[in-house]
């Protein structure tokens, strides 16, 4: 990693670029501590609990909604936006076509993610009023004036951001939307090592077991991110003309943790709605059933909650990879490339096979999702790091990202050392 840095550092277009990625970092960083008018932060620290969706949603925007400053949104409506769409082309037939039309039908998709998330931004400012008003009463004068003083700052930025993403991804070192959620949880790591040091009943001895458990977790994370399952693929030979091509062979890579934070963001949803609704109607029937029964599955810190918890994760791995690769499509595609899977039948014993192995690598790898989605919640309640927010979430997106990007500049870089070549 630090060799591909050294050597994009030397070439100037790229070191334009991060020099350009790291000036709209700053940016954003700066937005982060901007606050919306007419709210007291200070009363927004109970809504930002430990394993709350809330929680969740301040670490990816790096502490931006405990402040609540106009960055307090981030990119998730971006980000819901993208999965609404994603969902969309898998069951509109005309969206799975556009998708199929190349870079322009990739285009137009994009372009209508950023307009739909233009709405979702409009609905989460708004429901993040009505919850701080609600719940903490931080709106120092509750009125329709105040409610447009927020909502209309939170969507201008919102708005500004995805804009600031674009131009990463296009003018910087790419990922853009990836590397400002990158940055964001990077930001926390002073927070964490101030939470650790201000422990009184914490000694040298949970510490070191703590950064080891961590360096282990982060280890895992890394084997677990590179890891794919390979189905061999032949293709046979053919003629073209007076030119005779042979046979080749090749794989189709399957991701161990490809749907891993997808999966454990939607769970974290199902299993936090209900508590996040009940802040809207405090007092009320449906908020005492949520927050103090006994059999209630969303009271956070208990083995039911954790167990439904990892359940969920599992299946929502299992499926988004079920809606990601379609197995009956991938072997028309292969039988109409005179491809084959060595010992597998074409047409539909491919399928059949193509399903059974994504159904292993699905369940294996949401298993592993589930172990890192509940071990903040095992490490905030058998451990004295009570209210500790580490999670192994926190280091699936870092370690996915930071790949990513270092393909991106390394892509990059051969780019560039073909065209020196050539000229």
């Amino acid at each position: 990693m630090l060799s591909t840095l050294r050597n994009a550092w030397k070439v100037k277009d790229l070191r334009k670029r991060i020099l350009y990625t790291i000036f709209l970092v700053a940016i954003f960083r700066i937005g982060n501590f901007i606050p919306v008018p007419g709210i007291d932060a200070s009363k927004l620290q109970n809504l930002n609990q430990e394993g709350s969706l809330l929680n969740f949603y301040d670490l990816m925007a790096g502490g931006a909604f405990s402040r609540f400053s106009i960055f307090a949104l981030a990119v998730g409506p971006y980000i819901n936006a993208s999965i609404i769409m994603q969902l969309l082309t898998m069951a509109i037939p005309s969206l799975e076509q556009l998708s199929k039309e190349g870079e322009e039908g990739r285009k137009k998709i994009q372009n209508i993610t950023r307009y739909l998330a233009i709405p979702l931004s409009i609905f989460m400012a708004y429901g993040s009023y009505a919850l701080i008003n609600s719940g903490s009463g931080a709106v120092r004068n509750p009125s329709p004036m105040s409610a447009l003083l927020v909502i209309v700052p939170l969507v201008a930025a919102t708005t500004f951001l995805t804009w600031l993403a674009d131009q990463i991804t296009v003018k910087g070192i790419g990922n853009g939307v990836s590397l400002i959620i990158f940055v964001n949880i990077i930001s926390r790591f002073p927070t964490l090592v101030y939470q650790i040091t201000g422990m009184k009943d914490v000694d040298v001895v949970a510490v070191a077991l703590l950064v080891v458990i961590s360096l282990l977790l982060l280890l895992s994370v890394i084997i677990m991110t590179l890891s794919e399952r390979r189905i061999p693929v032949q293709y046979a030979g053919k003629a073209i003309g007076n030119k005779n091509y042979s046979g080749q062979s090749t794989h189709i890579p399957i991701g161990m943790n490809g749907s891993a934070v997808i999966a454990i963001i939607f769970a974290l949803s199902v299993m936090q709605f209900p508590p996040t609704i009940a802040q809207f109607f405090p007092g009320s029937g449906f908020a005492n059933w949520v927050n103090t029964s006994t059999f209630s599955i969303f009271k956070q810190n208990t083995i039911i909650y954790i167990v439904a918890y990892a359940i969920l994760v599992i299946f929502f791995t299992w499926f988004y990879s079920q809606v990601t690769f379609k197995p009956e499509e991938m072997a028309e595609n292969m039988h109409k490339s005179a491809g084959f899977i060595p010992g597998i039948r074409p047409g539909d014993p491919t399928a059949r096979f193509i399903e059974k192995v994504l159904d292993r690598i699905s369940v294996l790898g949401g298993s592993y999702a589930a172990i890192i989605a509940v071990f903040p919640i095992i490490l905030s309640t058998y451990t004295p790091f009570t209210g500790f927010q580490f999670g192994g979430t926190m280091l699936l997106i870092l370690v996915s990202v930071s790949l990513d990007t270092m393909r991106q500049i390394e892509s990059q870089l051969v780019m560039r050392h073909y065209q020196g070549f050539l000229k």
